[in-house]
């Protein structure tokens, strides 16, 4: 903690979740340095979580950082899927919504931060956690994969030393842990666990053990087990025998181009407007790192005349991807003027949307 503290100073944060993670603020208060929480405000964390976030507060003497989902989203699966979809298709898109996309755009104006994944939390997926390391899904203020670190200090430290630590040093903790409750998220998908089941039993009690992650910390999934969770994170495959993965890129913004949609885009010649497109695979950990930036480039470039589109170019599209798109790896971004038949590939790797704007506005 005091290493991460001293090298990245006012650029890096801690992440606190409103469970155990007090550890964390306890840790930092102890090197001495100043140091800055935030948290994820979900709209749907239980009571004893918020008045936890404002207990530790007043403790530590901070002020935590809250992240907020965007309204329009939230109100959007509301009204088509009711406040509680996730009991039936699964929590991803809940998640992805309420979790993932404010941590996304948090972490943009960080350059490190600072978990408390630990690896007996759930062996199934995160026994590989490193201490420290370039954070393999989301990218920092400098934008492109590498531009952040994460700091998982308390990976290799197990749930009995991290309570005896909290009670020596007696600090807060969320009253729900008296309750019953090891592993906290909201209130709708967490539940307390029965003497000699595992913490993660608490969490998504209704879907398969093996997909108890919300996405925040997927880069950290253990490779072999990601095929087994399909697009509803319940770990059920289809009837095929292939697993799904949930679609990415769902913005309004966005196009979904078919095979025939983008091959009728590539013999234009004359084009009625310029298109932005990216060549993507939803598993691709590169392709979901840049999805938040690819959305909020469509949305700047709503009205503009530019049109921006995805494309589907894994599986058997590949092939196709590859002799006729200029697909190298995932993901491939191409820019296809007005008046020239040929796309033009981004050649970076910084996938950031000031870099992507520059690339579209050279070129249109």
């Amino acid at each position: 903690m005091d290493k991460a503290l001293e090298n990245f100073g006012n650029d890096i944060a801690i992440a606190f979740s409103g469970a155990e993670d007090v550890v964390l603020i306890e840790y930092a208060r102890l090197t001495g340095r100043p140091f800055r929480v935030f948290s994820l405000d979900t709209g749907r964390l239980n009571p004893e979580t918020y008045a936890f976030f404002d207990t530790v507060e007043k403790h530590y003497g901070i002020h935590i950082e809250y992240a907020f989902p965007d309204s329009v989203e939230v109100q959007a699966l509301v009204r088509n899927k009711g406040l509680f979809s996730f009991y039936e298709d699964g929590h991803q898109e809940c998640c992805r919504i309420r979790k993932v996309r404010p941590l996304r755009k948090a972490l943009k104006g960080l350059r490190a931060w600072i978990t408390g994944q630990r690896k007996d939390q759930s062996p199934g997926t995160r026994a590989e956690i490193p201490v420290v390391q370039v954070d393999p899904t989301f990218e920092g203020m400098d934008g492109g994969i590498g531009s952040l670190v994460k700091w998982n200090p308390v990976a290799n430290v197990d749930s009995m030393d991290i309570w005896n630590f909290l009670r020596a040093m007696n600090v807060p903790v969320n009253s729900l842990h008296s309750q019953g409750y090891v592993s906290i998220g909201c209130e709708p998908c967490t539940r307390p666990v029965l003497p000699g089941q595992h913490e993660r039993e608490g969490r998504w009690w209704w879907e398969d053990s093996k997909a108890k992650e919300c996405g925040l910390h997927k880069g950290n999934i253990k490779q072999e087990e990601m095929p087994e969770l399909n697009g509803n994170g319940n770990g059920a495959a289809h009837k095929n025998g292939k697993a799904a993965v949930t679609d990415i890129f769902n913005s309004q913004n966005v196009v979904s181009l078919s095979r025939t949609g983008i091959g009728n885009l590539t013999k234009l010649e004359n084009r009625a407007d310029p298109w932005l497109v990216v060549l993507y695979a939803p598993w691709c950990r590169f392709c979901q790192a840049m999805e938040g930036s690819y959305d909020e480039l469509a949305e700047k470039l709503a009205g503009s005349g530019i049109k921006v589109g995805k494309f589907r170019a894994d599986g058997e599209q590949k092939k196709f991807a590859q002799q006729e798109l200029q697909l190298g790896s995932f993901p491939t971004i191409l820019f296809f003027p007005k008046h020239s038949p040929n796309p033009i590939k981004y050649p970076s790797e910084k996938r950031d949307v000031d870099s992507l704007t520059a690339f579209v506005n050279a070129l249109q």
